[in-house]
């Protein structure tokens, strides 16, 4: 199948699981979670839902395992949102692509602050 077909169904499947999580699950329940990415897999039979949760660290711990509790009443929604052949089965798996990148970002500020200062160039003569 090809890759332009699959980014198109992941799209279509990240909007309407995104609509479908804010209709369904309370921000005070699971904090606020956010569809960040959907990775079908070749035969569109099962997908990877990548999601990003702002909420303290228990909300972020639990998201995941509220939504595959919930995985059931969503594939039924996004059946009726989205028309396929099949519905993908839904798997739900935090993001931390943002936390990876934040870290690098500071052992990148840690190494600039070790290395000696440039030296300033020679004004032109």
């Amino acid at each position: 199948m090809s890759s332009l077909r699959l980014q198109r169904v992941g799209e279509l499947l990240k909007r309407a699981i995104g609509e479908i999580i804010q209709r369904e699950i309370p921000v005070g329940e699971a904090g606020l979670i956010t569809v960040n990415d959907v990775q079908p897999a070749t035969d569109l039979r099962s997908a990877k839902v990548f999601l990003g949760v702002i909420g303290s660290p228990a909300q972020r711990r639990d998201a995941p395992a509220l939504l595959q509790k919930m995985r059931p009443r969503i594939q039924s929604l996004v059946a009726q949102a989205v028309v396929l052949r099949y519905t993908p089965v839904l798997h739900f798996e935090l993001d931390t692509t943002i936390e990876r990148g934040n870290h690098i970002l500071k052992l990148l500020e840690e190494i600039e602050k070790t290395l000696p200062p440039e030296p300033k160039p020679a004004p032109p003569a």
